[in-house]
Formats: structure tokens, C-alpha cells, sequence
């Protein structure tokens, strides 16, 4: 699917993806259950608590309850989706994703809404740039980056069938379709979107439709760039990693996060003991985002069609310089 550098910042909220399928799980199972933290509203769950009204938990502010609240449930036999702004359920409930979920197997799903820095003037204090590095660090617990609505359904039907703890990370931040409706999806498997030999952009979440336009781009110019949709954080599908560090020139990696930790840092583990090349790792390079709208940001932090071809074309001149 091509993407035009125009669709940018414009397509379709992955909330209200995420909310619709919650509904349709739950008409087919009733052990679905969704609990917040006063977030029924900003992660769309509205119609989910009309049609459900006695399988809906509303916790208030209070993060840490929520999250060992769920992991009740779960023991209880139940599946519980907890939903709230990525920042407050990553920050002020990590000892229980850690303990009470991860640890202990529990089989909850957690859905960070809101990431990245989709709440823009709200600031350093909302904006979500710290939870994949977080939450890699915890073992035991799948993550997964919807790239569009279609991927971001798929990730909540996978999330109910599959045994144990997942996070999904989706942003209120509009974003075009970048995969067909029947497009299998797998945690641990990346999904090529461009083929290319001169170098690899390895995107996650919002940043997938910035790769594949830039990616458009080079191809103008001459310049074959591969694009991969690493959706799936961990596990990480190291065999696309190690094929693109093989295949081509190096690496660039994008997300909407801080580059410490998050998808750049896992792709680069894996580079560095299997196959060094060159990489760039676009994100938020270790500092607090300032405050200003998505858009604002990305192009501040060099996240953008120029950001990407620009990485790629300086891993080019490190290659022809050796």
C-alpha cells in the first residue's frame, strides 16, 4: 500500500479500533471484562459500558489498584483489558505490571492509550516516551505497537486468545491504514512493507507511515529502502533483524518514544551481537520532549519523511567511506 507524504497526521484514531473490537470479543466471551481509571472516555469505551454495564470496572485515579485489581480477575477466571493513558499506567503502576501481572503470569491485557506524545500541549508530564523502555525490561510480558486501525484490531483479537500478559500500545494520534483488512498478524514476527537492498527503516506505531514515505521517496532517487513494521517489541523478531543487517547497508529505526531503551535499542542489541552495521535510531534522544502539539514534536525530534531519508543517506556515505 503506497502512502502519501499528504496522509500524514491525517486517518483514523486507533482507539476507536481498539474500543469496537473490545465490543465484538466481548459479545463472544463473556469472561471479557474492561477496567479504568475514570478513562471510559478517552479510550472510547462508551458503547463497551451501554452494552456491558456490569463488566466494566471503573477504578478512579488509582493506577496501582487497577492493575492488582485485574490481576484478581484474571485469577478469577476472568480476562481483563485495563485501559488508561500509557504515561499514569506505566509509570504509577509498574511494581504491579511487574509483580502481580508479568511475574505471576496473570492473564491480563494492559492498553496504553494515549502514547507517545499524542497529548502534545499537555506536556512532559503526559507525553508516553518512557514505557517501552520500561516495560522491556520486564520479562514475561508481550508488547505490541499497532501501526494502523486494521493492525490495532488484530492485536486486541490476538491479545484475548493468547495465554498471559500483553501490552498494547495504541495513540490518539490519526493515522492512515497501512495494511489490507485480512493481513495476518503474529507477536514476534515483523511485517515487511517495502522491499529494498540499500538500507533498512525499522518503524513502529505512528512512525510506520513517515518510514514508508520517506522510503517512496529515496525510491526516486535511486535509493532501495526496505521498511519493517516491528510492531511486536517483544519479542522482537530478531531473524528480520539479522536479514536487514545482512541485506543492506544498515539500519534506521523510528518511534514514537525515547530512543533509550524502546525499539531502536532493541533492534541494536540484536545488531551489535550478531550483525554490526551501520544504524540511526530516530526517536526522542534521551531528554524530556517539550511541550507542543504531535506534529510540532516529530519534526522537532527529526521524526519525519526529511528525518528518515536523511539517516539513510548518512549510513550510505558511512558505507562508501570504508
Amino acid at each position: 500500500m503506497t502512502v502519501e507524504v499528504a496522509d500524514l497526521g491525517t486517518g483514523k484514531d486507533c482507539r476507536t479500533a481498539f474500543a469496537a473490537t473490545l465490543v465484538q470479543i466481548a459479545r463472544e466471551d463473556e469472561r471479557v471484562v474492561a477496567v479504568v481509571n475514570d478513562s471510559v472516555g478517552s479510550a472510547k469505551l462508551g458503547a463497551f459500558q451501554t452494552e456491558f454495564p456490569d463488566r466494566i470496572v471503573n477504578v478512579g485515579i488509582a493506577e496501582q489498584n487497577m492493575v492488582g485489581m485485574a490481576a484478581g480477575m484474571a485469577n478469577g477466571g476472568l480476562i481483563p483489558f485495563v485501559c488508561a493513558a500509557s504515561c499514569f499506567l506505566t509509570a504509577r503502576a509498574m511494581e504491579q505490571i511487574k509483580v502481580d501481572v508479568a511475574y505471576s503470569r496473570a492473564n491480563v491485557k494492559l492498553v496504553g492509550i494515549s502514547s507517545g506524545m499524542a497529548y502534545g500541549e499537555l506536556g512532559p508530564t503526559h507525553h508516553s516516551i518512557e514505557d517501552l523502555a520500561w516495560l522491556r525490561a520486564i520479562a514475561d510480558l508481550s508488547i505490541i505497537v499497532p501501526a494502523d486501525s486494521v493492525e490495532t484490531a488484530a492485536a486486541v483479537r490476538l491479545a484475548h486468545t493468547h495465554p498471559g500478559p500483553v501490552f498494547i500500545r495504541t495513540s490518539r494520534t490519526p493515522v492512515p491504514d497501512v495494511h489490507e483488512e485480512d493481513e495476518p498478524f503474529a507477536i514476534g514476527r515483523a511485517v515487511p512493507l517495502r522491499s529494498g537492498s540499500d538500507a533498512t527503516v525499522i518503524a513502529s506505531g505512528t512512525q510506520v507511515p513517515i518510514a514508508l514515505a520517506a522510503a517512496d521517496t529515496l525510491r526516486e532517487q535511486g535509493i532501495a529502502v526496505r521498511v519493517l513494521n516491528m510492531s511486536s517489541i517483544a519479542p522482537l523478531d530478531r531473524d528480520a533483524v539479522v536479514a536487514a543487517a545482512q541485506e543492506t547497508e544498515g539500519i534506521v529505526t523510528i518511534e514514537e518514544a525515547t530512543t533509550r531503551g524502546g525499539l531502536g535499542g532493541a533492534v541494536a542489541e540484536v545488531v551489535v551481537t550478531e550483525r554490526p552495521v551501520p544504524m540511526r535510531m530516530l526517536g526522542v534522544p534521551g531528554v524530556f520532549a517539550p511541550t507542543g502539539s504531535a506534529a510540532f514534536l516529530f519534526d522537532h525530534f527529526g521524526m519525519s519523511v526529511d528525518g528518515v531519508t536523511g539517516a539513510v543517506r548518512e549510513i550510505m556515505r558511512s558505507r562508501q567511506a570504508t
